[in-house]
């Protein structure tokens, strides 16, 4: 019986360690992880901002580079990691971790060494480290890297060394970078309680879900309904950190307000204005095509994103296609027309059998009407210069077009944007980035706004809704 006893067990440890249960140490399926970094390396394994070298390799023990950081810490801000040429001449596009690097550095969360170089294999230092982390998570430090360490040791994320010194000059291992990312992220894992839950805040929509983390990978906690009181603490990119009643995690900050009271509605001429927008081509016309790139999707999913924008406001918006469908140049004039529209935006992108063609340009037509005319040049303006703003590429400037069909059949105000072009592989790069093409749309409808600002209509407070 003894010896039966002891088969059983054996067969039912085996059967649980192939479950993955009594494995806490076993981060995300990495062997390599130390139980002391299990629960840290877990969360951002979930959230996708930490991977290993292989599904069972996390890299631990080993030093982490300034690549490697730069990377962790743009997926954790949600930062654009598509692949692409840097300032530096020691990180090339394909570099893993360039899109991160680049975006880093444009957030001034990084900088680079002389000679143009950024030193991506470059061993990172605890000191280094705690300046990366004040830079990311804004916290106030002074500039100076001792403060940088007190900003962290304040918080619970880090701690001394032996010697009582913070030991800045130490080399960092990845599991302990990961460690100290994901207090950061989430004060649940820090060595101190910190009560950050001093701004209130209410929720726009209804069903909001509340996460672990600060990403549509981490898992639900709960939910919020509509004009919930929140309590909130820190940003991790558009990601807030809430409390509402028992239950703490993440929102993404688009769906909060500051406000008790909407204040959208400020302007009571607004709800009789329509926009339309315009995602050009689509169906069977899939318009111009770089790198496997079809311009139909690009703009529709820009589109759609601006629409979700002017959808939180009294505006009424309305699309002439949501879907991969084929509409006449007519009939997108037209509907325009049958819409009792108030402006008009067509979102295209644009193409050049130069591949070193670039720019963004904004294409109007100013002979239907006087007052359209002049409308469409005032809407071209604001719209081009946002969208100058959001992707800094080469102005191509304002073009009058007399030929095209969709502006020239218009009888509202009119604009067609060509947010950069296709064929030039930098550009396309930010065409086909969710990341991008998020900040383009946010361009589009602060635009928009500034439009209608310069007409005379109360929209100050609708700015904040595309933060």
């Amino acid at each position: 019986m003894k010896k039966q006893a002891m088969i059983l067990g054996l067969v039912l440890a085996l059967i649980l360690s192939m479950a993955g249960f009594g494995l806490p140490a076993q981060a995300a399926g990495f062997v390599d992880v130390p139980g002391r970094a299990a629960k840290e390396v877990n969360y951002l394994a979930e959230g996708k901002i930490a991977n290993g070298s292989s599904a069972t390799v996390f890299g631990a023990d080993k030093t982490v580079t300034r690549a490697e950081a730069a990377a962790f810490i743009g997926r954790a801000l949600q930062l654009d990691g598509t692949k692409r040429a840097t300032n530096f001449v020691d990180v090339g596009s394909g570099n893993f971790s360039s899109g991160y690097i680049q975006s880093a550095v444009d957030k001034e969360i990084f900088s680079g060494y002389d000679g143009g170089r950024f030193l991506p294999d470059k061993p990172v230092t605890r000191g280094e480290m705690a300046v990366m982390m004040a830079k990311a998570f804004d916290y106030s430090f002074g500039g100076t890297l001792s403060g940088a360490a007190k900003a962290l040791t304040s918080r619970g994320i880090a701690q001394g060394v032996e010697d009582g010194t913070f030991g800045a000059d130490q080399l960092l291992k990845r599991a302990d970078f990961a460690v100290f990312l994901a207090r950061a992220i989430n004060p649940e894992f820090r060595l101190v309680e910190t009560n950050e839950f001093k701004t209130t805040m209410w929720a726009n929509v209804g069903d909001l879900n509340v996460r672990s983390g600060p990403s549509t990978s981490y898992e639900s906690k709960g939910k919020l309904n509509e004009d919930a009181r929140v309590a909130a603490a820190h940003k991790v990119g558009d990601w807030m950190y809430i409390q509402s009643g028992e239950v703490v995690g993440f929102v993404n900050a688009f769906y909060l307000r500051d406000t008790e009271i909407k204040s959208a509605t400020s302007d009571p001429r607004l709800p009789n204005q329509t926009i339309i927008l315009d995602p050009g081509h689509g169906g069977h016309d899939s318009g111009a095509v770089g790198f496997g790139l079809k311009e139909k999707d690009v703009v529709l999913e820009t589109g759609l994103k601006v629409n979700e924008l002017l959808k939180k406001t009294p505006f009424n918006v309305k699309m002439t296609r949501s879907t991969d469908t084929f509409i006449t140049i007519n009939n997108r004039a037209k509907f325009a027309s049958q819409n009792n529209g108030n402006v008009f935006v067509s979102i295209h992108a644009n193409a050049s059998t130069n591949p070193s063609a670039n720019g963004t340009e904004t294409l109007y037509y100013s002979a239907t009407n006087k007052a359209n005319g002049a409308d469409s040049r005032l809407l071209s303006e604001k719209l081009q210069k946002r969208m100058l703003e959001a992707w800094n590429l080469r102005d191509r400037g304002l073009v009058r077009r007399d030929n095209l069909g969709v502006l020239k059949y218009n009888t509202v105000p009119s604009a067609l944007v060509e947010l950069g072009f296709i064929s030039n592989k930098a550009e396309n790069d930010k065409l086909k980035s969710d990341y991008w093409q998020t900040a383009m749309s946010k361009a589009i409808y602060y635009g928009i706004l500034d439009y209608y600002n310069a007409k005379g209509y109360e929209v100050d407070s609708l700015y904040d809704l595309a933060k």
